[in-house]
């Protein structure tokens, strides 16, 4: 759909707030539904359970995990109110990948919460609730179930799913309009499965540097298992 199409989309887009590439592309989808009309549908996949090694706890099993209880936070939110699920996922997202802070410690997520003028308590809530793991889960299944292996996954109204763009920083102005322009287009040919931009050692160490601050705060080991 080109950029200065009236015509409202409908675009679920599919992130686990660990991501640093996820969290890049939502910068770029907000910036592009200033001029385009999109309506958002925040969706959730868990990189802790589609990496998970066999024998190791599923996140669901844990009583806190990383990603997964943020997002449980957002599913919680989600269910009154979207633009409170954007938001928070947002303003985690800022924090883990611009400031180095760590939300995916609870104190920290209560504290964004707060300064989102949301009750602190949602956090403590949505661990309290079983059916937020159900919610998460029916997200990251069905995204699964198409194809899905990482985030960001966009969802069109055809049902046609783009795994990205991966793109950082994201890009503003009229690069980021192209850039839709080009995903929407992406979207509508069959059966092309792959478009992809080698990396050299120059734009690996300015990746470095722009995912600096979520090296830095992240207290896990990232593992991905490759791409089908």
């Amino acid at each position: 759909m080109p950029a200065d199409s009236t015509s409202p989309v409908a675009l679920g887009f599919h992130f686990d707030v660990l991501c640093p590439w996820a969290y890049q592309t939502a910068k770029w989808i907000r910036t592009v539904r200033e001029a385009v009309p999109i309506d958002v549908d925040w969706r959730f996949f868990s990189l802790e359970e589609i990496n998970r090694e066999e024998g190791k706890k599923h996140p669901w099993e844990r009583e806190w995990s990383y990603g997964w209880s943020m997002m449980r936070v957002a599913a919680w939110l989600r269910r009154s109110s979207m633009d409170d699920c954007d938001r928070f996922y947002e303003a985690t997202g800022r924090a883990l990948h611009e400031e180095g802070r760590k939300p995916h410690r609870p104190e920290v997520a209560e504290e964004i919460c707060a300064s989102l003028g949301l009750d602190p308590g949602v956090v403590r809530a949505a661990m309290d609730d079983p059916t937020t793991h159900d919610e998460v889960r029916a997200d990251h299944d069905a995204v699964v179930s198409s194809g899905g292996f990482g985030v960001p996954t966009l969802v069109f109204e055809s049902g046609s799913h783009v795994y990205g763009p991966v793109v950082a920083p994201a890009p503003t102005g009229q690069e980021a309009l192209d850039l839709w322009d080009l995903t929407v287009a992406y979207g509508r040919v069959p059966h092309l499965y792959e478009l992809k931009t080698p990396k050299t050692d120059a734009d690996m160490a300015h990746i470095g540097e722009v995912f600096r601050p979520y090296f830095e705060a992240r207290d896990w080991e990232t593992r991905e298992r490759p791409a089908r």
